[in-house]
């Protein structure tokens, strides 16, 4: 039976047990679930570990403290010890939206032993702008302020208004009421916490001592991560390879899951 971190972030593994590992990291307002429409291209290959951060999903949530929870140390350090009680070696972390703020910070820590390569799935370094060294994630401060305002006032109204936003999959609206239930599955006390680490976070100082190989995923029309930052993350990661997808919206393994996963098992095949 699972105790410590593998129970606490109700980790499931998946595939053949001498598989190449792949670890993914969800990001704000989701849980494992939302990689499961891109599962059926590893699985039959890949060891494949999930895991949801404590206060989503099946997690543990007497776990989950507004203090402990106030940084994206903790997530991190639930990361981590997930992947030693699995004793996970030469892995690829494959992270999404903060979960790849998330894996980026691993890597830091990690600096090559667990890790062989990371995924960055429409990623962003800091989606705070700075202008005092012209940096732009794309949300001035007075944004994340009516955001939270947002979120605060009504945080199932604001999960209905930005489903369809953030999915920009028009052609596809059951994709919408999705992503808006896998937002309701989360407190609405955790979900402000958890948005606050997710945009107010910057691992920018982490990129340049990222040496192992970095996959950074772009999609298109994505109003969380803009074009730009993925070419940011390309040069300031040291071994990066950029794919821009044609798919739209922050959220392309939900709606173009074989476009999302052919493109990191293309990446993958690379010794």
């Amino acid at each position: 039976m699972a105790s410590g971190a593998t129970a606490r972030n109700n980790v499931h593994v998946y595939g053949p047990e001498a598989g190449p590992v792949l670890v993914f990291v969800h990001g704000f307002g989701t849980d494992q679930g939302m990689w499961g429409r891109i599962l059926p291209w590893f699985t039959d290959r890949y060891r494949v570990v999930l895991l949801d951060h404590v206060g989503s999903g099946g997690s543990d949530q007497s776990a989950y403290d507004s203090d402990t929870y106030s940084g994206l140390h903790a997530y991190v350090d639930d990361l981590m010890e997930v992947c030693a009680e699995l004793g996970v070696e030469d892995a690829t972390l494959v992270g999404h939206s903060v979960g790849s703020m998330m894996a980026v910070s691993a890597a830091a820590r990690d600096q090559g032993s667990r890790f062989r390569r990371l995924v960055l799935l429409t990623a962003s370094p800091s989606y705070l702008n700075h202008p005092e060294d012209g940096y732009v994630g794309g949300f001035t401060r007075e944004d994340l302020d009516d955001v939270f305002e947002s979120l605060d006032a009504n945080y199932l109204v604001w999960a209905e208004q930005m489903a369809p936003v953030y999915m920009n999959a028009p052609h596809a609206p059951e994709l919408d009421r999705e992503i808006q239930g896998s937002f309701g599955r989360i407190s609405p006390r955790i979900a402000r916490d958890f948005a606050r680490v997710a945009f107010l976070s910057d691992v920018r100082h982490l990129l340049s001592g990222v040496t192992i190989p970095v996959l950074v995923l772009q999609s298109t029309d994505d109003v969380v991560t803009p074009d730009h930052v993925g070419t940011y993350l390309h040069r300031e990661l040291p071994a990066s390879t950029l794919v821009r997808l044609a798919a739209t919206g922050h959220f392309p393994q939900s709606s173009a899951p074989e476009e999302t996963a052919t493109a990191i098992l293309e990446y993958l095949k690379q010794p």
